[in-house]
């Protein structure tokens, strides 16, 4: 029995949420939807952690699903570089859901929460599957299993705030446009090569002559993912989305949902293309670093000039999801591995932070900015401490996780001299401690309103937020694990296996 588990491992991470989402659909009590919804998120981070234990010494899982073999059958295939963001993903997924409980009933009418928690397993399921998936085909069902079930989760934060629903009309639409210029990126490549499955194409795309076929493939194939990692200039959808979803989601979307684009996307340039250099390179230097450098900058200045709390981190994970995209565009062992290091820690951050604000906005019983915060780390000590934690970690502090990230990218932009580019991170980071500052002043040193009524603090929201926040000062501190699971995924992801 125990051996059967093992074996079948990739495909429960997947079945397990998918599975119980529609049980969840049809439960009426809250308190039974988000207790399933927890069995299944520590379920699937338990999963993950057993194929990261099975495959951090280089180890390559291939699952056949139903036992046909591929290039015939769907394949699910994990490695080092797809182990490390399922641990992640599951793991911050995991925490989402302990808060959710208090962060939902605080935004969602109960009678609501069965279909809440189905969607949000949609979505936990689909991220799954997305990045495990050798198909390319299969991929772009898993984008939109994801896309839909989270389009569902931005409108139902229109029940406090109506703007809900046309950020998750925005997120749908422009998701949809992603992942149809993908899918017609597959269709160009699959008319080269005759087959879906990744391993298959990277072997037959160097023999398929290349040309305009290939070129208009890659291209197509590249821009849907850059719509769904949110990379600048095609991030609109994400500043809304992140700011008018209900707490809970924004906490779940920040700190899972672009890690796993970003990790299709690495994986569409390293290993379906990875036979074909001159392409990859090109895209990468002459696109991915210029729109992620401008990503940074733009987030980071749009950050600053923001009162609204959630939608300030929002723009702010532009800027960090452009440094993570920085790390792979630099295309060296050192810079895919910063990119792995950061995906981790951002999840980290973003996670926390958003779990932050979630506490604060049930506090408040309104939206958290800079007028509303006013004195709150008084007022709200436990959870105010926490998010100062995670700021200072976002600002890249020494011994927060923040800094470790920063470390490694910048060792490896000087790897390859690219001393204007090391500029341009430096002043970026820089200039991130501006919004930090703002908010950080409002709340610890100017006095709460005259007359403010008391803010009761909920434990099943701060000790959540708590877990996260010693995350991050425990990887700022001893990063051993994390620095070398992130170079075996650079490894696994720059061999070009898929």
């Amino acid at each position: 029995m125990g051996a059967a588990i093992i074996t079948n491992l990739p495909a429960l991470l997947v079945a397990v949420p998918l599975l119980l989402a529609p049980v969840s659909a049809l439960l009426h009590s809250a308190s039974l939807a988000w207790m399933l919804t927890l069995i299944g998120a520590g379920s699937s981070f338990i999963a993950a952690l057993m194929l990261q234990s099975i495959t951090e010494n280089g180890v390559r899982i291939s699952y056949h699903l139903g036992n046909w073999e591929p290039p015939w059958g769907i394949e699910f295939v994990v490695d080092s570089a797809t182990s490390l963001t399922l641990v992640v993903m599951t793991g911050l997924g995991f925490i989402a859901t302990l808060a959710a409980r208090r962060l939902v009933s605080s935004e969602i009418n109960d009678k609501d929460s069965g279909k809440f928690y189905a969607a949000w397993m949609l979505v936990s399921g689909g991220l799954f599957g997305l990045v495990m998936t050798a198909d390319a085909f299969n991929l772009f069902v898993f984008l939109e299993i994801s896309a839909l079930a989270s389009a569902i989760l931005i409108g139902m934060g229109a029940g406090t705030d109506r703007r809900a629903l046309v950020a998750g009309f925005h997120y749908l639409v422009i998701g949809a446009v992603g992942a149809t210029f993908y899918v017609i990126g597959v269709g160009f490549i699959y008319a080269m090569t005759g087959t879906l499955n990744m391993g298959d194409m990277a072997a037959r795309i160097p023999e398929a002559g290349g040309g305009a076929v290939l070129h208009v493939g890659f291209g197509f194939m590249v821009a849907g993912m850059l719509v769904k990692a949110a990379i600048f200039p095609v991030h609109i959808w994400l500043p809304a989305a992140y700011s008018y979803a209900p707490s809970a989601v924004s906490t779940l979307l920040a700190a899972i949902a672009t890690k796993a684009a970003l990790y299709v996307l690495a994986r569409i340039v390293f290993t379906i293309f990875g036979g074909v250099p001159e392409i990859a390179d090109i895209a990468l230097s002459n696109v991915i670093v210029p729109l992620a450098i401008g990503g940074i900058f733009i987030g980071t200045v749009m950050a600053i000039y923001e009162a609204d709390i959630k939608k300030m981190f929002a723009h702010s994970s532009v800027a960090q999801i452009g440094y993570i995209a920085l790390g792979l565009g630099l295309t060296t062992p050192a810079g895919v591995s910063a990119s792995f290091i950061h995906i981790a820690n951002h999840a980290l951050i973003k996670g926390g932070i958003f779990m932050a604000i979630g506490g604060f906005v049930a506090a408040l019983g309104a939206r958290a900015n800079l007028d509303s915060i006013t004195g709150i780390g008084r007022r709200m000590p436990i959870t105010a401490t926490a998010f100062l934690i995670c700021g200072l970690s976002l600002a890249g502090l020494p011994l927060t996780a923040g800094f470790i990230s920063k470390l490694y990218l910048v060792r490896a932009v000087l790897e390859t001299e690219s001393y204007l580019i090391l500029a341009l991170v430096l002043i970026s980071s820089a200039l991130s401690i501006v919004y930090l500052w703002k908010i950080m002043e409002v709340m610890w040193m100017q006095p709460a309103p005259v007359r403010s009524p008391k803010l009761a603090e909920n434990p099943a929201i701060y000790l959540p937020l708590w877990i996260v926040a010693f995350g991050n000062i425990w990887f700022g501190i001893d990063a051993s694990w994390l620095v070398a699971a992130a170079r075996s995924a650079a490894t696994a992801l720059l061999g070009g296996g898929v």
